[in-house]
């Protein structure tokens, strides 16, 4: 949307913008649930319970088509094949996913941004434009056709169908989408979709006074989903849970995107919504998912994509280790996603490498936690790398919002927005805790502030590295 039509916009009363995000989501609708939509839906409904030789036959056949056409279609991608004499023949005779992947180049970040049009897939039309939010660099335009977008949806409601949701919930999202104009200081904060009945709320309002026009319209709208940031529906948790509010509707599911979902968010959102969270992982470029399932595990959907783990020695990571992600996604065709770094880090578990039928009925792979950014990894000398720090915060009251801030080998920071049940001795438990995962000779500084800023597309850092380890 341009800064001129944002703007008046901005100026449209309330229900005008319902009636205008209405007809923007409508026109979308074709887009992204036509035919290619109902023939995925079908394969990755069936692909749900097969076992580890169809799911890595499913791989291997879809890298196969993949690499063939843009071998031809795509310029960047024909030039690298060519320079390590990938041929037609030498793909279509490949006999594992693993060997073949093992002649392509990684594609790094700045790749996909300096050799972004060379990347597209030429053969195919790009309807749909997105942008990555630039949160490690400058944002990325990324463009879809009309089968990678409907991959990408197919793949949400196969996520959906297994945790329960029906079609078309009446839900809520809570997302970095500036719908509402930032300096709007009266309700309402919403705007809603009649053809989709879902309530967009904005991130950027959500402050104490503001917070009871958004509990009484979560209590007349009773929506059965939320989705939404972390950061965002544990602020409303929080405020929830400090005045024992009490509400009206029964949620069947929240599940969180775009950001780390710590385990103290989990359990502030789960006690306020009386309700099931669920974490998933994908990312604006295209990549391959990771899901949570009713069981608390979070599957690998391998027939999303292939999967590499390295770890900090730049080297394949073994179970247990904290490992980036490197992806080859076999769900974007126009922008092909292959043996792409992410930049983003979870924990291997002893599963993470076997296929083994979890209690949801999926055999697929699981991973121990997603972590988030390489910037989210704080490194001591005493303890080495430590992946998440949300431990440290249980059981301590009067913390609003914090953020951790490891400036240097020797000093970390914990920036936080407190109320009146924040004492010394909340403060001392802390720096225990934190001591206790970090070491004694590191420095730890508590700087109390009144707010800490949202980052990029409304996302908020919890935790944040501003160095490099050198192993």
């Amino acid at each position: 949307m341009s800064s001129r039509i944002h703007t008046l916009y901005f100026l449209l009363p309330s229900f005008m913008k319902d009636l205008a995000l209405t007809a923007n989501l409508a026109l979308q609708q074709n887009l992204r649930y036509g035919s290619f939509y109902k023939k995925y839906l079908e394969i990755y409904t069936a692909n749900f319970g097969k076992s580890q030789a169809e799911l890595e036959q499913y791989q291997l056949d879809c890298l196969k088509a993949l690499l063939l056409e843009i071998g031809v279609s795509s310029p960047y991608y024909k030039s690298k094949f060519q320079s390590c004499n990938l041929t037609a023949e030498s793909i279509q005779n490949a006999t594992s996913v693993t060997a073949l992947l093992a002649q392509i180049p990684i594609l790094e970040k700045a790749d996909l941004r300096l050799h972004n049009a060379t990347i597209q897939n030429q053969n195919r039309k790009s309807t749909f434009d997105n942008h990555t939010s630039g949160t490690s660099g400058s944002p990325t335009l990324i463009k879809y056709d009309d089968e990678s977008l409907q991959i990408g949806f197919a793949l949400w409601r196969r996520f959906h169908n297994w945790i329960g949701l029906p079609p078309k919930p009446r839900s809520v999202r809570l997302s970095g989408k500036i719908l509402i104009a930032p300096n709007q200081s009266k309700a309402p904060f919403w705007v809603y979709n009649y053809y989709s009945q879902q309530l967009f709320m904005s991130v950027y309002h959500l402050t104490d006074e503001n917070m009871k026009a958004y509990i009484e319209k979560l209590n007349s709208f009773k929506p059965a989903f939320i989705d939404a940031y972390p950061s965002a529906i544990y602020i409303l948790a929080c405020y929830i849970n400090k005045n024992n509010i009490k509400l009206n509707f029964k949620l069947t599911a929240i599940a969180t995107t775009a950001e780390t979902l710590y385990s103290n968010y989990r359990e502030e959102i789960e006690r306020a919504f009386d309700c099931p969270v669920y974490n998933q992982y994908s990312s604006s470029e295209g990549g391959p998912f990771i899901v949570e399932c009713p069981y608390k595990k979070l599957h690998i959907n391998v027939d999303s994509g292939v999967f590499e783990f390295i770890n900090m020695n730049n080297e394949p990571a073994q179970a247990g280790e904290i490992a980036e992600l490197m992806v080859t996604s076999l769900r974007q065709w126009k922008t092909p996603l292959i043996r792409y770094r992410t930049g983003d880090w979870l924990k291997l578990s002893a599963q993470s490498f076997t296929y083994q039928k979890c209690a949801c009925g999926c055999s697929m792979p699981v991973v121990e936690e997603i972590i988030g950014r390489q910037e989210d990894i704080l490194y001591s000398r005493e303890k080495g790398l430590i992946g998440r720090m949300d431990p440290a915060y249980k059981g301590l009251n009067g913390i609003v919002k914090s953020k951790i801030i490891q400036h240097s080998l020797d000093f970390l920071e914990v920036v936080q927005v407190v109320d009146k049940q924040y004492t010394d001795l909340m403060e001392q438990k802390l720096i225990k805790n934190l001591r206790d995962r970090l070491g004694d000779k590191i420095e730890i500084k508590i700087t109390i502030v009144a707010e800490i800023p949202l980052g990029a597309s409304g996302k908020f850092k919890a935790v944040e590295r501003k160095f490099e380890i050198k192993m």
